[in-house]
């Protein structure tokens, strides 16, 4: 026993515990408070930008090659759905109602809001060495077993380990590499170049996608393809745990795994 004054305190009271004076350390973030912010601004953006464009589609389902492109050319492949103007013929004895007003203003509008959004998370991106550290993938992560086995992992629809809730396996990284560098700078590419003062600026630009058609054609598909790359993203967040990974990119961090007692 230790005596203070008079008094007799039990020796272990006297001293500071370790436990309580050693600080708490806090788990690293999952997602960035940036990368968070711009996740949610581009999708919400990418949902108008998908709205909009069905009912920009919708007005003219056909498309062509080349430069020009009208109800009198012979299209390069045409949607099996009825138009929104009378003069389109689609095979239908019936048009939809003409929504191309707002949905082109909409467009142009959410369009610009993703694109300097996505020019933040690419210079944040390149400044801080998020994509060397979290996206570029390994030899050993893009050689084809390991690439093969990730998909095919996928395939079988096997949830992700607990160590893949604070990484990417390869295809994982392969594909966001994709989509960052090659998908959305083409879609805007293709996209800018459909309008007449981006075509009276920088005429080359339009030039080397095959023209004004061409690039709407190629918008068309890059478009469908982002589509098709987030119906998967969402089912690959969906077999991990939706609500975890949802709460990991709004709070920035995953729940740790509890030990076994």
């Amino acid at each position: 026993m230790a005596t203070l004054g008079s008094a007799q305190l039990p020796a272990e009271a006297s001293l500071p515990s370790a436990v309580s004076a050693a600080p708490v350390a806090k788990p690293a973030p999952r997602h960035s408070a940036l990368v968070r912010v711009a996740h949610w601004i581009l999708t919400i953006g990418f949902f108008a930008l998908l709205l909009t464009g069905i009912e920009i589609v919708i007005s003219h389902p056909r498309f062509y090659w080349g430069e020009t492109g009208t109800v009198l050319t012979k299209p390069l492949f045409q949607l099996p759905i009825p138009s929104s103007r009378k003069l389109v013929p689609t095979g239908y004895a019936f048009v939809l109602p003409d929504q191309n007003g707002w949905s082109r203003a909409l467009h142009f509008e959410a369009a610009w809001i993703a694109v300097l959004t996505g020019l933040l998370y690419a210079i944040y991106g390149l400044l801080t060495g998020h994509f060397r550290k979290n996206l570029l993938p390994s030899k050993a992560d893009i050689s084809w077993r390991a690439l093969w086995a990730s998909f095919t992992k996928r395939l079988r629809l096997e949830r992700p380990s607990e160590a893949e809730a604070f990484s990417y396996n390869g295809l994982q990284r392969f594909s966001y590499l994709v989509v960052i560098f090659v998908l959305f700078p083409l879609v805007i590419w293709s996209g800018l170049a459909m309008s007449l003062g981006f075509v009276s600026a920088f005429p080359w630009a339009v030039n080397l996608l095959g023209g004004r058609q061409s690039a709407r054609t190629i918008h068309f598909f890059v478009s469908l393809a982002l589509v098709l790359f987030l119906v998967v993203h969402v089912g690959m967040v969906w077999l991990a745990g939706f609500w975890k990974r949802t709460a990991a990119m709004i709070t920035g961090r995953t729940a740790a795994r509890k030990e076994d007692a």
